[in-house]
């Protein structure tokens, strides 16, 4: 049982890190387009902005991801953790002090800068800590908890913002990323202990180890492109759950890229109503992953799991696509109950795949996929729905940024009825394939 006892201060560091990010969702829109275009609800310059950020902030992830969890797996995933919840304490101090325009592109530069290394990394280093304390028979219902506590803060975050003014909203999240971070340095155990790390390196290679020897003891720790290569090369399920988590982001950063500004042009949503709106959701994603992922994923099984996930999360895009009235939203979002279960399907599925000592860079892999995604994305999505929420449309369909949200969706979907449970999974070193080649 001790074993499990830093899980408790785990989904607690979690949580109040996620509450801070998610509280600042719902003034984001209204700030970017009053600093940027005063007075209007349809903004094209705004919406590129946004998508030039998430495509940097994706981009500068893809390489940061795997390194992280890659050092998380020799120095321990909570002094990797000190890294991202630190830094994310800056831009948020930013727009709490003010608002103003040019104390926006402060904010703007800052967090773009910052987000590249940080991006995702909270998540990707919890679910490498999970991995290390939970076996593999309970990690799908575990990383469901998970998710499902960042559902929570979710809710609570959005749910503050709702009464909170605008001001107070970046001063309370500010607070609580300070808390979060004095939280974690204070209550959280290390999960890998220099004995652990040593142990396990007895039973197996870890994946850089044997490379060749040169350069700076820094550089020996990070992963190349060809330890990815070889990874995604040797485990065919972890080649289909990449794809499919590659077209999962693809999917979701495009309903992220095109969601808030369709409401605000089409139906002139403000903060409360965005807030509404999220607070929907995160309830429905709470619920799922807290209450309904511990008793499926036995059931079911991850594999059919992960495809009902992403078959609803489907019909939850196209349903705000084709919104013809304020009500629809609401309707959509609460197919989140459903749609939610993919991610830590896949986490889990990936999580199996490889030893025990390099959860970290198979998680830092996943992630750094997903911010490959994160790429992508907003360059198709930022142009589409600025094109379709203009007077130059070349058809009037305000939402077919996010029909085409959907349209990835379903090619994960599709791809995911292509992994096969695995009764027989064996726990393998990547650097073991690498000797193994010629």
């Amino acid at each position: 049982m001790e074993k499990y006892c830093g899980l408790s201060h785990l989904f607690m560091t979690v949580f109040l890190s996620c509450f801070s990010t998610f509280m600042v969702i719902p003034p984001m829109t209204d700030i970017t387009l009053s600093a940027i275009c005063p007075g209007q609800d349809e903004c094209s310059l705004a919406i590129y902005l946004t998508g030039v950020q998430q495509a940097i902030v994706g981009l500068g992830s893809l390489v940061m991801m795997p390194v992280l969890g890659n050092l998380s797996d020799t120095y321990g995933r909570k002094v990797m953790l000190t890294l991202p919840m630190t830094l994310s304490i800056f831009p948020l101090a930013i727009l709490a002090y003010s608002r103003t325009k040019y104390y926006f592109y402060a904010y703007y530069v800052l967090r773009t800068l910052i987000a590249m290394i940080c991006e995702g990394s909270v998540q990707c280093l919890a679910l490498a800590y999970v991995a290390d304390n939970v076996p593999e028979n309970r990690r799908a219902s575990v990383f469901g908890v998970l998710s499902g506590i960042a559902s929570s803060a979710f809710v609570c975050g959005n749910l503050s913002a709702r009464f909170l003014s605008t001001a107070s909203t970046f001063q309370v999240a500010a607070a609580m990323a300070v808390i979060a971070l004095v939280y974690m340095k204070i209550f959280l155990p290390e999960s890998i202990t220099k004995g652990n790390i040593c142990s396990k390196k007895s039973e197996t290679s870890c994946l850089l180890e044997k490379a060749p020897k040169k350069g700076f003891q820094f550089f020996k720790t990070l992963p190349s492109f060809s330890d990815m290569l070889c990874l995604l090369k040797t485990s065919s399920t972890f080649l289909q759950a990449a794809i499919v988590s590659f077209f999962v982001n693809v999917a979701q950063v495009g309903l992220e890229a095109s969601l808030l500004f369709f409401l605000k042009a089409q139906f002139h949503f403000n903060k409360n109503q965005f807030a509404d709106l999220l607070i929907i959701s995160g309830i429905a994603g709470s619920i799922s992953q807290l209450l309904l992922m511990p008793i499926l994923a036995p059931a079911f099984g991850e594999e059919k799991l992960l495809s009902i996930g992403l078959f609803f999360s489907c019909l939850h895009m196209l349903l705000y696509s084709i919104a013809w009235s304020s009500w629809v939203p609401y309707a959509s979002a609460m197919i989140s109950i459903l749609s939610i279960f993919a991610m830590p399907c896949l986490k889990s599925i990936a999580s199996k795949q490889i030893g025990p000592n390099e959860q970290g860079k198979v998680q830092g892999c996943i992630t750094g996929i997903c911010s490959f995604a994160s790429v992508v994305s907003p360059l198709i999505f930022s142009p589409l729905t600025a094109l379709f929420l203009s007077q130059n449309a070349p058809f009037h369909y305000p939402g077919f940024g996010l029909a085409c949200a959907a349209f990835a969706s379903m090619l994960a979907f599709i791809q995911s009825l292509m992994i096969k449970p695995d009764n027989n999974v064996t726990n393998w070193s990547v650097n073991d394939s690498n000797l193994a080649e010629p």
